[in-house]
């Protein structure tokens, strides 16, 4: 890339120059100095890239779940010496799960009556104003993560007080079971409530925090056997005629319709974002386009075309490496990363599922040699405690693959980014 910039500049300058020498000295001075400003934008603008500096984006996503890296101070930065040390660059903390917030929040207080995730160990702390300071201390992005979306607890405050916020099957039950195991009910992304509630907790934060940014991860849609509640149903009604919607929640045009009303809330979601912080960046952690889609609604395809988003983390989580290469090379992956940053989620373990460390060290290796702007790891608790390895063998692994101290990738200018979307919205 380098070699290319430099000959593009050597040819256009001895052309130049050839042609002060045949015409007047003025003009070629004139022209030189145009040229120069033209491919200096160029490069300035040239998402992702550097001339003088490897990029690359090395992150991990912290949560309460199965770990104890939030619950205590002493905990968060002993973590994050550890990262540091080990090279990583971007914290991806999370910020919203179990229908509570990790930091005071009054929407919270409002809405849902508790203004701080009441479990013990969180109580009089701000755990996200904690990694911001000591991460940037450490010269690291903090990025804090919208874990659960627009998923709750079946049993929490939240869907207790706002009944009628809950989406629905078709034959009305709304228990979801994540990991056939815990109980979670849906707000629905249609409601202009629930639009409202999620705007404000996000807009608190970027408006209220040094952060780096917001991510959104696969959670920010809905199963798709959902969305037979009757709000959705009356709306959808509307729209055709007093049809209702197929009994079949895979029909084709039953999925698009939906997905694309939450994309329209994803347009305004950007807005509210960039109107509060234009410098933060808007990052999202999907399935891999198909599984999402049609699985939750969430096309993300169709957000980063758009411009919605500005920094992309691929949820790969594959035991092959032929089927993770399989995912790197979807055309909608390839076509995003040469828009903005494309980063993969690497599976770094689970509670009772450990992850070999020669898959990870493969799949970190793989990501490079194609060309990925970086990796991010779920999650910090299995990058060296729930694994088969020791946390020392494991530290150093990372300590290989991450040899030397790099930035993260570079993204296109959020300005620029918020004038694409709404140029797009508006040509919709």
């Amino acid at each position: 890339m380098k070699r290319f910039f430099s000959r593009i500049l050597t040819i256009g300058t001895v052309r130049l120059f050839r042609f002060r020498r045949q015409f007047r000295y003025q003009a070629g001075l004139v022209l030189l100095l145009v040229f120069t400003l033209i491919l200096s934008n160029f490069l300035s603008n040239y998402p992702g890239r550097s001339l003088d500096e490897p990029t690359e984006i090395r992150g991990v996503w912290l949560t309460n779940i199965d770990s104890d890296v939030l619950f205590k101070p002493q905990n968060i930065s002993n973590a994050i010496e550890i990262l540091a040390q080990l090279n990583f660059n971007t914290l991806y903390p999370t910020v919203w799960n179990w229908g509570h917030t990790l930091y005071p929040s009054q929407v919270a207080e409002k809405v849902i009556g508790h203004s701080l995730d009441p479990e013990e160990g969180l109580q009089g702390r701000d755990v996200l104003q904690e990694i911001v300071e000591q991460g940037h201390d450490k010269s690291m992005a903090v990025i804090p993560w919208f874990e659960f979306g627009f998923m709750a607890p079946a049993d929490s405050e939240l869907a207790q007080r706002h009944p009628d916020w809950l989406t629905q099957r078709r034959n009305g039950s709304k228990i979801w079971l994540e990991g056939n195991v815990h109980k979670r009910v849906w707000l629905n992304p249609l409601r202009p409530e629930v639009q409202q509630f999620i705007t404000d907790l996000i807009v608190e934060i970027v408006s209220n925090y040094d952060v780096d940014g917001i991510q959104l991860d696969d959670h920010f849609g809905f199963p798709s056997d959902f969305g037979y509640d009757s709000f959705t149903v009356q709306l959808y009604q509307q729209e055709h005629g007093g049809q209702s919607p197929p009994i079949n929640y895979q029909d084709r045009e039953w999925i698009r319709w939906r997905a694309n009303k939450i994309t329209d809330y994803a347009k305004q979601l950007f807005r509210a974002i960039k109107d509060s912080n234009p410098n933060a960046l808007v990052s999202l952690s999907p399935n891999p386009q198909k599984f999402s889609l049609e699985s939750f609604l969430l096309d993300w395809h169709r957000w980063e075309r758009t411009g919605l988003i500005e920094e992309l983390i691929l949820q790969v989580y594959r035991r092959n490496l032929r089927d993770f290469l399989r995912e790197l090379g979807q055309p909608e992956v390839q076509a995003a990363r040469h828009h903005i940053p494309v980063g993969i989620g690497i599976l770094s373990g689970l509670k009772g599922r450990p992850v070999p460390l020669e898959r990870i060290k493969t799949q970190v290796k793989t990501a490079r040699n194609q060309g990925f702007a970086g990796v991010s790891f779920f999650f910090y608790e299995s990058l060296w405690n729930l694994a088969e390895e020791s946390p020392q063998q494991r530290q150093s692994a990372f300590k290989s693959l991450f040899s030397t101290a790099v930035k993260r990738q570079s993204t296109v200018n959020s300005q620029q980014s918020t004038v694409n979307s709404q140029q797009t919205t508006n040509n919709k």
